[in-house]
């Protein structure tokens, strides 16, 4: 049983190589009635190791310019793990989340940059958790766009 065990958590130094980059935010639509707009945030996640993984789960701050719009949630974890998008060795795969952000008095010149296409610079700071066959990893992660 020990054996099982410390193969199990060997692979987790292993797990840890893999990266998640942020690769954009695209601005899908607005609701000018109820202030909303609907963002679609793009997550690379990186597999340079030899283990086929998947990413259940990746949650994240989303700021512009320094400010905090809210936070997101891309969730697999209700699918089985063989149904999961796999992230085969040596590849990269892109994972999208829709964001909902919704125009307030603390974030409102933020949110009319964004909905008039103006440029601005993306940070998201967050935890991706990384699971293989044998062992599962939670990692904090940072990444800018913009």
């Amino acid at each position: 049983m020990l054996s099982l065990v410390l193969f199990a958590n060997s692979g987790q130094d292993t797990l840890k190589q893999i990266n998640i980059d942020l690769a954009g935010v695209k601005l899908i639509d607005v609701d000018k009635i109820n202030n909303r707009a609907h963002l679609e945030v793009l997550f690379n996640v990186t597999n340079p190791t030899t283990i086929t993984s998947t990413i259940p789960s990746i949650n994240y701050d989303l700021f512009v310019n320094g400010k905090h719009l809210g936070s997101g949630h891309y969730s697999t974890e209700d699918i089985a793990m063989a149904g999961r998008a796999p992230l085969f060795p040596s590849s990269t795969v892109t994972f999208t989340n829709t964001f909902e952000l919704v125009d307030t008095d603390q974030i409102s010149n933020e949110y009319q940059s964004i909905i008039n296409g103006q440029l601005v610079s993306y940070k998201v700071t967050g935890q991706v958790t990384v699971e293989s066959a044998w062992t599962l990893i939670t990692r904090d992660f940072e990444s800018t766009f913009g």
